[in-house]
């Protein structure tokens, strides 16, 4: 029961989600065409609470469930791990015409679509697992 609240914050998120049509194919074809701000205003948006949220962290404003301050790691990858890993990352946002944070949100809606996703998500997560320690970090 203590952490209730996380349940409905999933909830809330994926209800935003589906309302903004963050999970429709069409909006991200829009998007890569740049045919409609909508999809860029959403991640614009995304982008700016998040900073808020990491200066109250910093802060320590914001505490985890313990009364902990919370102190954001800084992994330092250089310009061509983050070059690399979003052209991975873009690439597979456009095939698949979903972001991962959706899935389950797409799950609700369509099933066999939602299931080829999360099973590639899968894939992806474990052979990052298994290739993670040859990497260069």
């Amino acid at each position: 029961m203590k952490n209730i609240k996380f349940l409905f914050l999933g909830i809330f998120f994926a209800i935003v989600l589906s309302k903004t049509q963050a999970i429709s194919w069409y909006r991200f074809y829009e998007m890569f065409k740049f045919q409609s701000f909508h999809m860029y205003g959403i991640i614009g948006g995304a982008v700016l609470i998040s900073m808020i949220f990491m200066q109250l962290f910093k802060k320590g404003i914001i505490k985890d469930n313990n009364g902990n301050k919370i102190v954001p790691k800084q992994k330092k990858k250089g310009f061509i791990h983050t070059v690399l890993g979003g052209t991975l990352f873009g690439l597979g946002w456009g095939i698949s015409g979903a972001c991962a944070a959706p899935i389950f949100v797409i799950l609700g809606f369509k099933l066999m679509p939602a299931l080829i996703l999360l099973v590639g998500a899968i894939l992806g997560a474990f052979f990052y697992g298994l290739l993670s320690k040859k990497l260069p970090n």
